[in-house]
């Protein structure tokens, strides 16, 4: 087992290139968890564990992981994508991409929060939800902030990633439902969502107007007139929640 103690390490110097550029990622193919629970889930998800850094001591169990290397502590914490973290950083290679389509999913457009595009794949693996997909520009989903809100979901749900509604086309099956306040938006208790899939847009502007021309139909949540709208995370989960209730 390797001991680094120098911040000028090359090995280094790359954790922290993958803590937080998304190219860097994608062109070695990897990306970072950090604790011990997530290593678990890694592991029970069947995902190939590439490397694992410990805080000053590693835990038993492990001894069969490659790559395994022993960091002081405040080496560790230059490192870690998180504040105050008591280990394991790990990478984790990124898997190929599926082929086919899907006919139930939660799709996010332009969702730029790594908090809300993390908690929602949590939230659809948690509802059955076969797939999430995440459209336009929306946060990497291997951004050290996603990978932790998914609290080890990201290692069983299937993610598509696709640039814009063309490709969307490509992957994904009617009806598809825009959750926006339109003109002839309907309640979502008026309608059965459980072989359909949803839309949801970003935290700002909300659906862009080609997706809207996408959506065969527009949703809305009924809520108190007088309160603000809800954010992207809650607005989904209450929606997947329709969607799943025949099937949970």
């Amino acid at each position: 087992m390797e001991y680094i103690t120098s911040r000028r390490n090359p090995i280094i110097q790359n954790l922290r290139l993958l803590s937080r550029d998304s190219s860097a990622r994608k062109e070695q193919g990897v990306f970072l968890c950090d604790g011990i629970k997530l290593l678990r889930e890694a592991l029970e998800a069947g995902r190939t564990v590439t490397s694992v850094f410990w805080k000053e001591t590693p835990e038993s169990g492990f001894e069969d992981l490659p790559d395994q290397t022993i960091l002081p502590g405040d080496l560790f914490d230059y490192v870690s994508p998180l504040k105050n973290s008591p280990g394991p950083l790990f990478s984790v290679r990124i898997p190929s991409a599926a082929d086919g389509t899907v006919r139930r999913a939660v799709i996010l457009e332009n969702v730029q929060d790594p908090g809300n595009v993390g908690t929602i794949i949590r939230c659809a693996n948690a509802m059955m939800i076969p797939a999430v997909i995440l459209c336009g520009d929306c946060a990497d989903l291997y951004h050290p902030r996603t990978v932790r809100a998914t609290m080890g979901a990201i290692f069983r749900q299937n993610v598509i990633t696709v640039k814009d509604t063309e490709e969307l086309s490509l992957v994904v099956e009617r009806p598809v439902f825009g959750a926006a306040l339109t003109d002839d938006s309907e309640d979502i208790r008026k309608l059965d969502l459980k072989d359909s899939s949803i839309v949801i847009g970003s935290e700002g502007h909300g659906i862009s107007e080609s997706m809207l021309r996408f959506c065969d139909k527009t949703v809305i949540i009924p809520m108190n007139p007088e309160s603000e709208s809800l954010n992207a995370a809650s607005a989904a989960s209450i929606l997947m929640w329709e969607m799943s209730r025949s099937v949970l």
